[in-house]
């Protein structure tokens, strides 16, 4: 059979047709394809433009992170060795701490009498307070997240035997990556306070359940040890105005004695009664009172009535001088205020008795 001519350039021309569609369909699908790659491409490489940038932004924060930390411990060491207070700093690697002159006169010492090292610092930490000082170190030192600054309290063992509490407080500086190179550190004396406390405690307890009389003999007492006084009183006033007093307690060397009336002339308990003040002999006071003989050094508080009379007071004395360290002022105040309490319940109730009485018959 013979194919008109006709009909084969048409047949020709569709297949050619069909391979021309063919081929542009692939390309398209090759087109498209190599779009979508490239789309993904351009969306991987923007995350991890973003990525980078992030990670950046993370480094840049932490390092003004760094940069304001060690700014602020800086500035907290510059405050530090602008104070008072006795400083030191600890070379960790060395082992060398450098302790001021400050620092040494605190404890007694000249400035070449103690050396700068580790050793020489923690011989000075009272015993019992050590194991707590090298745990206190050890969390200041621990890795980067812990609390770089350091606070504790402790006793230090002065050259003259005695014993300082300080509130020791410092920093730890530290390289780049976290680890510890030095602290720096400042000591401040804190006996005083301590002292408040001790007493303040001493005599509380003493007299919690003391009331009335019995009251009298537990404060002396308790304040006489408390403060290692040779001597401790309390007096009512025996006339008014007032020329003598007569001891409620009375606490020498020891122990409790007898009770006695004494005029004020001629002692230093006169300006306490009849001035309504306290008075303070840190030494000298036989010098000033003969009647005072073997006594160095004195102490009297008035004790003064809700109406503002003078009630009474309470005095010290001591053989050998006496220190600012005595002044306990915010102690006195308590127990002076407990003190003009009891004795104006005891006069009133005394009052109450002698009106109840018939005349001239003592109350029973």
């Amino acid at each position: 059979m013979t194919t008109h001519p006709m009909a084969l350039a048409l047949l020709f021309a569709l297949a050619a047709a069909l391979l021309a569609g063919l081929a542009w369909s692939t390309a398209l699908r090759a087109r498209r394809q190599r779009d979508a790659s490239g789309e993904r491409l351009a969306q991987v490489e923007r995350r991890l433009a973003e990525q980078r940038a992030a990670v950046g932004r993370a480094e840049a924060l932490r390092a003004a992170a760094e940069a304001d930390l060690r700014a602020s411990e800086e500035r907290y060491v510059a405050a530090m060795r602008g104070s008072q207070d006795g400083m030191w700093e600890w070379d960790i690697a060395s082992s060398r701490v450098e302790l001021s002159p400050r620092w040494k006169s605190m404890l007694g010492f000249e400035a070449n009498e103690l050396a700068d090292d580790l050793e020489a610092w923690r011989a000075r930490v009272h015993p019992e307070d050590r194991p707590a000082l090298e745990q206190a170190l050890a969390q200041a030192l621990a890795p980067v997240g812990a609390d770089a600054r350091f606070e504790h309290e402790m006793r230090l063992l002065h050259k003259d035997g005695s014993v300082r509490w300080v509130l020791s407080r410092g920093v730890t500086m530290r390289r780049a990556g976290g680890s510890p190179y030095r602290m720096v550190g400042q000591d401040t004396d804190v006996t005083p306070i301590r002292r408040v406390l001790h007493v303040l405690q001493a005599v509380a307890d003493g007299t919690a359940g003391a009331v009335g009389e019995a009251f009298f003999p537990a404060m002396v007492r308790h304040f006489a040890r408390a403060l290692g006084l040779d001597c401790a009183f309390v007096a009512e006033c025996a006339d008014q105005p007032a020329t003598r007093v007569r001891t409620l307690a009375y606490w020498a060397e020891g122990s409790l004695h007898d009770n006695f009336e004494f005029a004020l002339a001629g002692t230093p308990c006169e300006t306490v009664v009849q001035d309504g003040s306290a008075c303070f002999h840190r030494s000298g006071l036989a010098q000033m009172f003969p009647r005072e003989a073997g006594w160095e050094a004195y102490l009297g508080m008035p004790i003064i009535a809700s109406d503002g009379r003078t009630l009474g007071h309470l005095a010290f004395r001591h053989r050998t001088s006496l220190g600012d360290e005595i002044l306990v002022d915010s102690v006195y105040r308590i127990f002076l205020a407990r003190a003009a309490a009891e004795l104006e319940r005891i006069q009133a109730l005394a009052r109450l008795r002698a009106d109840a009485s018939p005349a001239g018959v003592p109350a029973s």
